[in-house]
């Protein structure tokens, strides 16, 4: 995989500055990859990325019930939580059973 130099810039730098940081974050989300395949083709800690992402969505303030769903057919579906922890349930996971399942890991905020 050819690595492009705003690639590299991250990869070789011991920390991110937000733009850095925020760069990773947009070629990961372009590459169509979960967080730990890009990670993985990158050669990133994936924790790094998650980290990066927490402090974003706090920095943002309350926001949806996830902030991020990825899947495929036939694959498995990564839910990314405002909390930062990852849900990955199957494709074939009907959307209700999905919805409850979300109340139930992080309620939605009462007014």
């Amino acid at each position: 995989m050819t690595k492009s130099r705003a690639i590299l810039s991250y990869l070789t730098r011991p920390r991110w500055t937000s733009d850095e940081a925020r760069g990773a974050l947009a070629a990961q989300a372009d590459s169509g990859l979960s967080v730990s395949a890009f990670a993985a083709a990158a050669g990133l800690d994936p924790q790094r990325l998650y980290l990066w992402r927490r402090r974003f969505a706090a920095e943002a303030g309350a926001g949806p019930a996830f902030v991020e769903l990825r899947g495929h057919a036939g694959e498995c579906i990564e839910v990314v939580l405002r909390s930062g922890r990852l849900l990955r349930v199957p494709a074939s996971f009907e959307a209700e059973s999905l919805r409850r399942l979300l109340d139930v890991l992080e309620p939605p905020e009462s007014c």
